[in-house]
Formats: structure tokens, C-alpha cells, sequence
């Protein structure tokens, strides 16, 4: 069985990304200058060009597709105003990033500190996985057989139902659902 790394996930997110954005973007009809502030330009001018560029780009069926790839692209800078991208300024993506980092920072130290938590997860993923590839036989014929299979099945789905909650709250009470 072949495993995706973390590396090649965020690579195959790009391409998808990108893809999207390619066949959907509103802003391949548009001048491509209306989302850039040319050299020289005075800032008054380069406010209204960008408050039209962020109106333009709110009806945009891949905005948050374009937003997600600016803010993996790096895009924005928190000294100049240049650019639109994802219907937010540079500023604004610049502001963004930092906060994600912040929110998925919390969520990783709070992780690392429910180390209990974490071991009756693994715990649980072990007992479950054990349980799954193990294989009721004893002797006493056919509906002997499927009641022990009954059983396991009965023991496997409890498993999974405790991994469940287990999952959730912590996922719930370190944010992840929110910074992921």
C-alpha cells in the first residue's frame, strides 16, 4: 500500500488548486493590470483600482481557491499594497497567513499537550486494527463460526464508535476542525 506523504499532499493540493482557478476564474476575462499597482501609481488611484478588484473578484466561483493558493503561494507583503488576489489585499493576506499560523500553532501545542489523549487514540486504532485482521475460528461447526463473526463485528463497530468520539472531542477542543 502506498502512502502519501504530507509533501506530496500539499503539492497534489497546489495542482488542484491551480487547476481550478485556471478553468473557473472570473479574472481571466478581466485586465490583468486591474489587479496590480503599476509603478508610480499614486495611492489614491491604486485605492480605487483595488477596491474594484476585491468587488470584482467577490463573485468569483474559485475566490477562496485563489485565496488558499495566495496564501500558499506566499503572495502579499505587509509594507507595500500591489497586488489583489483572492479578493483580499497583500496586506490583507499577509494579516491572514500570520493568523493561520498563530491558530494552527495553538491547535499543535494543545495537541502536544494531550498526550493521554493521544495514547488512548493510538490505543484504540491499534485494538480496532488487531481486531479487524484477526480471524474467529474454533471448532464446533458453521453457526458456532457465525456467531463469533457476529461478535466481532458487534466488537469492531464499538472500536470504531469510541475512535469516533474520542477523535472528535479532541479535534473539537484543540481547533483543529478550524486551523485544518
Amino acid at each position: 500500500m502506498h502512502r502519501m506523504t504530507s509533501t506530496q499532499a500539499r503539492r497534489m493540493r497546489r495542482l488542484v488548486l491551480q487547476a481550478a482557478i485556471d478553468a473557473g476564474a472570473r479574472c481571466s476575462q478581466a485586465d490583468p493590470d486591474l489587479f496590480f499597482r503599476a509603478d508610480g501609481e499614486p495611492p489614491a488611484t491604486w485605492q480605487a483600482q483595488r477596491a474594484e478588484a476585491i468587488r470584482f473578484c467577490r463573485g468569483c466561483p474559485v475566490r477562496t481557491a485563489c485565496e488558499e493558493l495566495a496564501l500558499r503561494d506566499g503572495d502579499g507583503n505587509d509594507r507595500v499594497d500591489d497586488l489583489v488576489r483572492g479578493g483580499r489585499s497583500g496586506s490583507e493576506l499577509v494579516a491572514l497567513r500570520k493568523l493561520q499560523a498563530q491558530r494552527l500553532n495553538a491547535a499543535v501545542t494543545a495537541d502536544e499537550a494531550s498526550n493521554t489523549e493521544w495514547n488512548k487514540l493510538t490505543s484504540l486504532a491499534v485494538e480496532l486494527n488487531r481486531e479487524a485482521r484477526r480471524m474467529p475460528t474454533r471448532s464446533g461447526g458453521m453457526p458456532h463460526q457465525a456467531e463469533l463473526l457476529r461478535q466481532q463485528n458487534e466488537r469492531i463497530a464499538e472500536l470504531a464508535a469510541k475512535l469516533a468520539v474520542v477523535r472528535t472531542a479532541r479535534r473539537a477542543r484543540t481547533g483543529w476542525e478550524v486551523a485544518a
